[in-house]
């Protein structure tokens, strides 16, 4: 088995770097006023609140990976059952540095992939039978696929992510107990103003719902952003892992061209509903998704970086 960490050639591109940090920080400093607000206007239970949340972090860690795999009626598949996909992704993960993932077969017809679990040592990648049979692609393309969502387990994406949402998390059941509240407590909703003055405990209660719903649109925005960073930082990898980044390239594109074909029934496209923030590419039609939203980086923006890094590795080579 491999030894787990990030392998030494392993370097990311400092800009994204950056601004993957940005972010978390930018998050800190929103979910710091929030509670600054809420601390100074009303009395919270915070210890309920936080093991409640506590509580929803760790099952989203815990589980969220079996539930993905059960939304898309995963199967695990073993050596004797898919024998060359096992050797594909040990080789790959080898490389990698890391313990060879679980493997699963997803039947569907829209090509895709994702990876799950909360850390390397349970970790589980998804392989659609579209990406193996139907979508055209070549064994180096499927390897740059496979090692775009081992990059996601070198960095721990699915822990970083349930970190990132936690508190935005605490701000959604802050919003429905303090709407619940209003509607069946009376405006006071039970909360009171530092200094036991309930006069003003309607506007009290407006207050705290407006920043709840302000902490969780910003931290959405946010979240969104990091996942589009993340998202990048795992074709940086795959690039790196395969050395080739024109192969992840050309595999966006023809995965991109069969989601944008009339190919794929509507049933399979429902299917995937529930783990599109987690393939490689989102199983959706068109420009459905406004940039600010979108849990993925544009295909643009993805080419524009892999052909900048196939540029600096052909210089490297001709030096």
């Amino acid at each position: 088995m491999a030894t787990q960490g990030k392998p030494r050639w392993y370097k990311p591109d400092a800009g994204l770097a950056a601004r993957m940090v940005l972010t978390m920080f930018l998050l800190g400093l929103v979910y710091v006023a929030f509670v600054g607000v809420l601390g100074f206007v009303v009395h919270i239970p915070w210890p309920l609140l936080i093991i409640g949340a506590l509580l929803i972090a760790g099952f989203q860690l815990f589980f969220s990976d079996k539930i993905a795999l059960a939304s898309m009626k995963a199967q695990f598949v073993d050596e004797q059952e898919a024998p060359q996909l096992h050797d594909m992704i040990g080789r790959l993960a080898a490389q990698a540095n890391l313990p060879k993932p679980k493997i699963a077969i997803v039947e569907t017809s829209i090509p895709n992939a994702f990876a799950t679990g909360r850390d390397a040592n349970h970790s589980v990648i998804a392989i659609t039978t579209g990406l193996m049979q139907g979508s055209g692609l070549s064994q180096p393309e499927i390897e740059a696929v496979v090692a775009h969502e081992l990059t996601h387990i070198i960095n721990r994406d699915m822990l970083v992510m349930t970190i990132a949402t936690f508190f935005s998390m605490i701000a959604a059941l802050l919003v429905r107990s303090f709407m619940w509240s209003a509607m069946f407590g009376g405006m006071g909703g039970g909360y009171g103003r530092r200094g036991g003055n309930n006069d003003n405990s309607g506007m009290i209660v407006l207050i705290a719902i407006l920043a709840s719903v302000i902490t969780y649109v910003i931290s959405f925005i946010l979240i969104r952003a990091l996942s589009r960073y993340r998202e990048l930082a795992a074709d940086r990898g795959s690039a790196l892992i395969t050395g080739a980044p024109e192969h992840l390239a050309s595999a966006l594109m023809r995965i991109s061209g069969t989601i944008e074909g009339n190919r794929i029934p509507a049933k399979d496209f429902r299917q995937a509903t529930a783990v599109n923030a987690l393939f490689i590419v989102p199983a959706l039609k068109g420009d459905s998704l406004a940039t600010l939203f979108s849990t993925h980086p544009s295909l643009e923006k993805r080419l524009a970086q892999l052909q900048e890094m196939q540029q600096q590795m052909e210089s490297a080579r001709n030096l």
